[in-house]
């Protein structure tokens, strides 16, 4: 008994030695308040940052601690201090470093001896790069974006408020959250533990450190949108090319002196930094960083990030990272908005023993109880205090999304859902689309069927065979139990020149094997009656060609009936890989133009048959088809996010493999195959590429008809989007076949920013170019080469190339192709 009181006596006591607790201020002689300052116990790298209000509180176990506080631009400051029951105020008001300049003669043509120290730390920049071969190290992260004006439209479209999580007037936090993830190190090998995590309003939140480290020659700044060629660092290998330097002064930090070197850009729109950085004499080190980028040197997205870094000895030998901020700032389409993510670093282990195994395909993982900490887990163990503002916002959308989630359950908030229904709108049926949600109560959770419609403007479309047609597309998405779904859409279309009707409908459902987005099996079954392209592909959208049929009398667009019926399956696994089989059957009817209505009469030009003319060698007639397909897809190497319910792959630096095979039978008598590589490779300052390699053909092709064919996606109008898998001015149907072997290759070099940049005036643009060439080769007579030189990023989304194309049998072409390509392109789909 007596055992097990001294025990209990022992734990209380050792509870009650870690309940101390520092806390203060850090201000400037004339008061200001000093943010995200680095406060730590000396001797250790134990420590906390002041928040942007210049608080700080450090929690310790009962003692006599000398405490050491630092700002960038200010002496280094200690106190003594004895920490007992109660808190201890311990304020800091900190001198500003009275810089001394080195009595250096400069001689009349001579350099600033600025160089002399930037020289050495780029000797020394490796051997700091690779000097740790394994550690680890606690991060504790919290990111705070604020909104200072909002537009109340974008594009048209209402912003809501609440669902942003600002106030009525467009104003406040929309982004909190706090993290501590570990760091596992072991060279090249990298693995983040995810300890806790949370966001405002409930959920696991950001959680991986954006570890910029400037030793490396090319730096990434959070993410390679910004900056697709990365930035090159102040100290890299050839930084003398792309940078001065000044000398501003030095001073001395506990008896080390420390250069302070301004970095200079030399030329503007490359992607460069402009700042400070702090080098460390003799050992050539960094110090510190205070260094800045914006868009006149290559920055995307946002008006400015500031990046600074306070570096501490680990031990005397080893300095690592102690803190970092960034600082971002945007203004765009009438929003304004703040950022910053704070990164405190503790507890560094330069001596790790990692149990075998422990590196693996997952890079990132969340304990299981990593989302469930309470408030008096996070007051513990903050290293930055919270504003009064991050504080409230923490309080009220936890407390909200609560009450929503305990509403969720009660009888009360289903009726006021089902009170609610959304109304429906004329622009909404014509324009945007619109639907209608039933909502119903299964165990203790309220789920919803929901009814969707495409709007029908998006139905209406032009060609020569059903002259003016409309489609229409009801849909419902069913709740299931055990997170299934399913998913019930039809297709609805009638064509008023050729008064056919068609109609189809298709289940597709959907779920997870496992919890979480894991493994999951999807069933689809459809049937009825469509029209559709004689290549599946649609090598040609609806508005393209509408336009051209109308505007400039060219039907390029050629079109079957079938009465169909489709079986299909495929099996997403966790490692990223895809299995898909399906069966369809066809009644092939086919179509004949009627109509040959433009909007501008033109008596040079008359309308093709709606039958390939290219192909009119090859009759087309009504026939019955089977055909059964099984497809794999995947990418080596895959990555993954192990949440506490399942797994999610994050890809890979491998290039995605696919393969898939064909057979046909009653009215077809054919067995095609199709190998393919597609992958993409960022080679930073000097660019990225694209590729897309195939190859494939017919072991038997003794009966084939039109749609069965291998097709090569060629393009005939002044626009195409489908960069990497297409051919920019190849007919669509001269080239097809159903030959033993055929190859193919697509492969384009985005310069981002290279070369374009050289240019005076033109660089201010931002406009980017890009450079490839598309191929195929079946045989001597059936082959095709084309390339291309363009440029993208046109007002962030626009892209414009000069294609020539050459092939053995004819006259080389050459013409102008417009898409969409740059930062923003990919967001952008029209067809």
């Amino acid at each position: 008994m007596m055992k097990y009181l001294l025990l209990t006596l022992f734990l209380f006591v050792a509870a009650q030695a870690h309940a101390s607790l520092i806390r203060g201020t850090v201000t400037n002689q004339k008061g200001d308040r000093l943010p995200f300052a680095t406060v730590m116990i000396k001797g250790t790298t134990n420590g906390v940052t002041t928040n942007a209000d210049g608080l700080y509180q450090l929690e310790v176990a009962a003692g006599a601690y000398t405490i050491i506080c630092q700002y960038m631009g200010y002496r280094k400051m200690e106190k003594p201090v004895q920490a007992g029951e109660a808190p201890v105020q311990l304020d800091f008001v900190l001198e500003p470093l009275s810089m001394q300049i080195k009595e250096v003669v400069i001689k009349s043509g001579g350099e600033d001896p600025a160089y002399a120290i930037i020289r050495q730390a780029i000797k020394k920049r490796s051997f700091y790069q690779s000097q740790l071969k394994k550690y680890t190290v606690d991060t504790y992260m919290k990111l705070l974006a604020k909104m200072r004006r909002m537009p109340k439209k974008v594009f048209g479209q209402k912003i809501d408020t609440d669902e942003i999580g600002v106030d009525s007037t467009g104003k406040g936090i929309f982004g909190l959250s706090e993290s501590v993830t570990r760091v596992n190190y072991d060279a090249p090998n990298t693995k983040l533990d995810v300890l806790s995590s949370r966001q405002s309003g409930g959920g696991l939140g950001f959680s991986i450190p954006a570890t910029i480290s400037f030793y490396d020659n090319n730096v990434e700044a959070i993410t390679s949108q910004l900056g697709p060629r990365g930035f090159i660092s102040p100290i890299s290998q050839n930084a003398l090319l792309y940078y001065k330097y000044r000398l501003e002064g030095t001073f001395l930090d506990d008896n080390k002196l420390v250069n302070k070197i301004k970095v200079i850009p030399r030329r503007k729109y490359e992607p460069l930094f402009a700042g400070y950085i702090y080098i460390t004499e003799d050992d050539w080190r960094i110090h510190s960083t205070d260094l800045m980028l914006t868009k006149e040197y290559q920055l995307e997205l946002i008006d400015t990030l500031i990046i600074r870094q306070t570096h501490v000895p680990v031990t005397p030998e080893v300095w690592r990272t102690k803190d970092q901020v960034v600082y971002i700032a945007l203004k765009m389409f009438g929003f304004d908005l703040v950022a910053n993510s704070v990164q405190v670093y503790s507890n560094y282990n330069l001596h790790p023993v990692f149990p075998k195994g422990f590196f693996n395909k997952v890079i990132m993982r969340y304990e299981k109880d990593a989302g469930d900490r309470n408030v008096k887990y996070w007051d513990s163990i903050r290293p930055v205090p919270l504003e009064a503002d991050e504080a409230k916002d923490f309080r009220v959308k936890d407390s909200t999304a609560r009450a929503r989630r305990d509403s969720a359950r009660s009888k009360y908030h289903l009726d006021s859902l089902r009170k609610k229904p959304q109304p429906v709108k004329l622009d909404d049926i014509a324009l945007n689309g619109w639907g209608h949600t039933w909502y119903f109560k299964s165990d203790t959770t309220i789920r919803t069927h929901r009814f969707h419609m495409r709007s029908l403007l998006s139905g209406l479309s032009y060609n020569t065979v059903e002259g003016l047609s409309v489609a229409v597309e009801p849909g419902v998405t069913f709740s299931l139990r055990n997170r299934r779904v399913l998913n019930w859409t039809n297709n609805i279309r009638y064509g008023f020149s050729n008064s056919h009707l068609n109609a189809y409908t298709s289940l597709r459902l959907f779920g997870n094997n496992e919890d979480g987005f894991g493994s999951r099996n999807v069933w689809t079954l459809s049937g009825g009656k469509k029209v559709q392209q004689f290549n599946r592909e649609n090598p040609i959208g609806p508005v393209m060609n509408s336009l051209y049929t109308l505007l400039l009398k060219e039907n390029y667009m050629k079109l079957y009936e079938a009465w169909f019926g489709k079986a299909q399956f495929s099996r997403n696994f966790q490692n990223a890989m895809q299995l898909s089989a399906d069966v369809t059957y066809e009644d092939r009817i086919p179509l004949e133009n009627t109509t040959d209505f433009v909007l501008f009469k033109d008596g040079k030009k008359t309308f093709t048959p709606n039958h390939p003319q290219e192909l009119a060698h090859l009759p087309f007639v009504r026939e019955q088809v089977l055909a059964a397909s099984v497809g794999l897809r995947y990418q080596p190497g895959q990555r993954f996010i192990e949440y506490p319910r399942y797994r999610q792959a994050i890809g890979s630096d491998y290039p995605t493999f696919s393969f898939q095979y064909t057979k046909g039978f009653l009215d077809a008598d054919f067995d095609k195959w199709k190998f393919g590589v597609r992958g993409d490779k960022n080679f930073k300052l000097f660019g990225a590429v694209q590729y897309n390699v195939s190859a494939g053909g017919f072991l038997n092709s003794k009966k084939v008809s039109i749609p069965d064919l291998q097709h090569f996606n060629g393009n005939q109008t002044f626009y195409n989007i489908k960069y990497v898998n297409s051919f920019q001015l190849a007919p669509y149907y001269q080239y097809s076949t159903s030959a033993g072997l055929y190859a193919t290759y697509n492969i384009e070099h985005h310069f981002n920013g290279l070369l374009t940049n050289k240019i005076p005036l033109f660089n201010r643009l931002k406009w980017n170019l890009v450079a490839g060439s598309n191929a195929f080769y079946v045989n001597r007579a059936n082959n095709y080469v084309e390339v291309f030189a363009g440029l993208e990023n046109i007002f962030k989304v626009i892209r414009v190339d000069v294609v020539a194309g050459y092939q053995s049998q004819a006259d080389t072409r050459v013409g102008v192709r417009i898409g969409f390509g740059g930062i923003l392109g990919s967001a952008f789909k029209f067809e």
